[in-house]
């Protein structure tokens, strides 16, 4: 398009682009230009019948249903699991299917599994006379004699379909194909059993998902059992089946279905699980079915089973069984706990509503668990279902619920295992340290929420695990600052910065199990990212608003990742594409530098005023140093000794000025239209500050620019720069601020709050500041080794039995003690 410059345009534009200006901009020349704001559309799939353009289900979206009727049984003296399953197979995909995939993960600890066969061993390995050895952990080799000294995975037996007829099963690691006698065609459904078994991990020795944990002291387990009966693979519209193998980082995707199992333990076990307990009758005490019943209305978690009932029970076991009967409709898996040690409270979550006014939120912990289990974990339950309810749909299910044993942090359907316990003291009393009980907190709102994520809107997390873990980790740290804001959730833009400098990482969109750092990339990060979006970029209105709309869109559904971008920028109305190919698709970091501020005038055009300017600006300059210092020595100039002599110029100085320059000046008002005049004599009486902020990009990273301005009368001032600033040039950019006279800048702050997740917040600062930093003095050690060894002396040193090192213990405890007491 063809413009011409007006008068005035002209006049403002050298402001922009005067020579002094142009020399620290990056020219776009051919061949370094990136857009940064390039659409996502090449490399997200194309929108079809299944999944729309808008990030929604399409009008021919389906999925796979799959039924499961499950009988098995704990062999608490042998750690072994075994049962037996029916189960059915809907398809309601438009395929024809002729085979099915399972999940097997018991496999996974067999010796010929890929995951075992690839694992690898990282030391710094040594060679010489002065080499150091090499590290092997004693976890480490506790897992290996575990392993080796234990048959692991599946046995299979007895697949056949409803008629009793066998079927054709081949094992490929931790996955089975069943074949079917006839193809399933679209619409139809199938029926199939087996039975299967396998010896529970010590969960300890493996560190795996799931598995048993020993206590020494009474002898009695606890058993957490997940990824423990065959599973559907999931059908796909975006993959087919989903049978990638199981390597342990990748968790799972399944199929929605209703679940009827029967679970028989020894008779004086508790039992937790995925669905509601339909023969409470059969398997609690009359007194424990009224507890329950009182816990549905309760202020504060009500014991079911107490720690005094929980101790007794501990101290024998049992040759009798119960078996617990448990169903679960529209869940995509089932897990389960039981052991004889179990402290079971509970309390009730009125949250209203159609769907599910009533959840019972419940902890199952043993005596380990103390005061922290007690006050904490069932009260963390609700918390997490009162935040996440908010932000997607209300509880769905039954029973929401926090079992502590051998797992770290595990979620299942209505069920969650955590791991933090109390520590037992001398006197009898159990402690916890302000980390633990940190811990606890957050690790059960974190696994809780996942019920909501992946368990309800079910992703696939085989593939993609930041979308469990990384929306998860964000409404996790909301509930978390909620709940208490002083509590390190580690999910804020300043929390991921070291990572998005290092050189190892990966882009977020990395399949699972080829992520280098898993915390940060499928945790930290896109929490981080997603905080952003909301506080920084969205406001808390639009991103709700989306995010809440991306979960009912998919609950009980599959998104996939363009899912999820698409739906919330179709929400929010905001181009994000730039925001998710640089945050998910890169490993760019934020940098961004504010490099100079420039402070204009503009010019009057007025030589009786602009020359002025011009002639105070040149006293204004430093003084040489040569005169400086002829001044100081008394140096006589010759001006100042032969005053006799004098012309023109010694009254006039080239500032002087003219009518020829008065006559042009008016001529210039003159040629202006009416317009044109007025605006200049505007800016002209207002005598505003002119200031060009040039700013880079040194990250590659392109994010809003977020200003604190600091004027000479002390007032401050915030401005919000969309990162749309940076689509022509995604280097180098100049913004131009205009103030009032008397707005004078002091000082310019980028990001002063941390929250963009610059990595170098010293480049941010315009003046430039004093860094602060911190300085430890050390005291030299001596070098330790074998080579510094006083045998001579150290031959003379006698054998200390274990009697003579608790005597010691115990001295040691009682001097302070002793110190305690005098100091109170």
């Amino acid at each position: 398009m063809k413009f011409k410059l007006s008068k005035i345009a002209a006049l403002l534009l050298p402001l922009v682009v005067s020579s002094s200006l142009h020399a620290g901009v990056v020219e776009q020349t051919k061949g370094n230009y990136v857009d940064k704001f390039r659409q996502l559309d090449e490399v997200l799939p194309t929108p079809n019948v299944y999944r729309n353009a808008a990030g929604e289900p399409g009008h021919q979206y389906w999925q796979q249903q799959v039924d499961y009727k499950i009988k098995v049984t704990l062999d608490e003296q042998k750690r072994y699991l075994s049962g037996s399953q029916t189960i059915s197979y809907q398809n309601n995909s438009p395929d024809t299917l002729k085979y099915l995939w399972l999940q097997l993960d018991q496999n996974i600890f067999k010796n010929d599994s890929i995951a075992e066969m690839t694992t690898t061993y990282s030391s710094d390995l040594q060679s010489g006379p002065s080499s150091k050895p090499a590290k092997l952990s004693l976890n480490q080799l506790r897992r290996q004699q575990f392993m080796s000294d234990n048959e692991l995975g599946y046995t299979l037996s007895n697949i056949k379909d409803s008629s009793g007829k066998a079927l054709n099963a081949t094992v490929v690691g931790t996955l089975m194909r069943v074949d079917l006698n006839q193809p399933l065609k679209p619409g139809k459904s199938v029926d199939l059993s087996l039975d299967f078994g396998f010896n529970i991990v010590e969960e300890d020795a493996v560190n795996s998902r799931s598995g048993y944990e020993h206590f020494e002291e009474d002898g009695n387990d606890i058993f957490l059992l997940a990824q423990w009966f065959p599973r559907l693979a999931a059908y796909t519209d975006y993959e087919a089946w989903t049978n990638k193998e199981f390597l342990g980082r990748g968790e799972f995707t399944l199929e929605f279905g209703n679940y009827d199992v029967a679970i028989t333990v020894p008779a004086d076990h508790l039992v937790s699980a995925t669905g509601e307990l339909t023969n409470a009758s059969k398997v609690l005490t009359k007194e424990q079915q009224k507890r329950l019943e009182q816990a549905k209305k309760a202020d504060r978690p009500v014991f079911i089973v107490s720690e005094d009932e929980a101790i007794e029970n501990e101290k024998e076991g049992t040759d009798k069984q119960k078996t617990w009967q448990f169903k679960a409709n529209n869940v995509r898996d089932f897990a389960f706990a039981s052991s004889r040690k179990f402290i079971w409270d509970a309390k009730g979550y009125q949250q209203g509503g159609k769907e599910r006014p009533l959840v019972m939120a419940m902890s199952f912990y043993p005596k380990e668990g103390g005061d922290l289990w007690k006050k904490y974990s069932t009260e963390s339950v609700i918390h997490t279902m009162e935040v996440y309810s908010r932000f997607s749909f209300d509880y769905p299910y039954p029973v929401a619920q926090s079992v502590n044993g051998p797992v770290g942090g595990m979620e299942y359907p209505m069920i969650t295992f955590n791991g933090p316990r109390t520590e037992l003291q001398k006197d009898g009393s159990r402690t916890y340290t302000q980390a633990e009980k940190r811990f606890l907190i957050g690790v059960v709102i974190h696994e809780v929420g996942h019920i909501y994520f992946p368990m309800i809107v079910n992703s696939d997390e085989r593939q993609w695990t930041w979308m469990d873990e990384g929306l998860n980790s964000f409404l996790d740290g909301v509930a978390g600052r909620e709940w208490d804001p002083m509590i390190p959730w580690g999910v804020e833009a300043r929390d991921v910065v070291d990572y998005m400098k290092s050189q190892s990482q990966v882009p977020i969109m990395t399949q699972s199990d080829s992520v280098l750092h898993l915390g940060p990339n499928a945790y930290s990060k896109p929490a981080a990212a997603l905080n952003i979006l909301r506080e920084v970029i969205l406001g808390r209105e639009l991103f709700d608003f989306a995010f809440k709309e991306y979960a009912n869109r998919w609950k009980y559904k599959r998104p996939t990742p363009s899912d999820f971008f698409r739906t919330m920028e179709e929400a929010s109305g905001v181009d994000l594409d730039w925001f998710w190919r640089g945050w998910f698709y890169t490993t760019d970091h934020v940098d961004i530098s504010i490099d100079k501020v420039y402070q204009l005038r503009l010019d009057t055009k007025n030589p009786d005023i602009d020359f002025g300017r011009l002639r105070e600006e040149e006293l204004n300059k430093p003084v040489s140093f040569h005169v400086k210092r002829n001044q100081e020595e008394g140096k006589v100039l010759w001006v100042d000794k032969n005053k006799d002599i004098s012309d023109f110029y010694d009254e006039n100085d080239r500032f002087t000025v003219t009518n020829k320059e008065r006559n042009e000046y008016n001529k210039f008002l003159k040629g202006l239209k009416p317009w044109e005049r007025k605006t200049l004599e505007r800016a002209v009486n207002e005598d505003k500050n002119y200031y060009v902020l040039e700013f880079s990009n040194l990250g590659g990273l392109v994010m809003p620019i977020l200003l604190q301005l600091t004027y000479t009368d002390g007032t401050v001032e915030d401005q919000y720069i969309p990162a749309e600033i940076w689509r022509r040039n995604s280097q180098k950019v100049q913004k131009l601020i205009v103030t009032d006279k008397t707005k004078v800048l002091k000082d310019i702050a980028v990001d002063p709050s941390w929250e963009t997740a610059d990595v170098d917040i010293e480049n941010n600062y315009y003046p430039r500041r004093i860094i602060p930093s911190r300085i430890e003095v050390f005291k030299a050690k001596k070098p330790s080794g074998k080579v510094n060894r006083d045998i001579m002396q150290d031959i003379k040193t006698e054998l200390k039995t274990e009697k003579d090192e608790k005597d010691n213990k115990d001295a040691k405890s009682d001097d302070k003690n002793a110190i305690e007491t005098e100091q109170n």
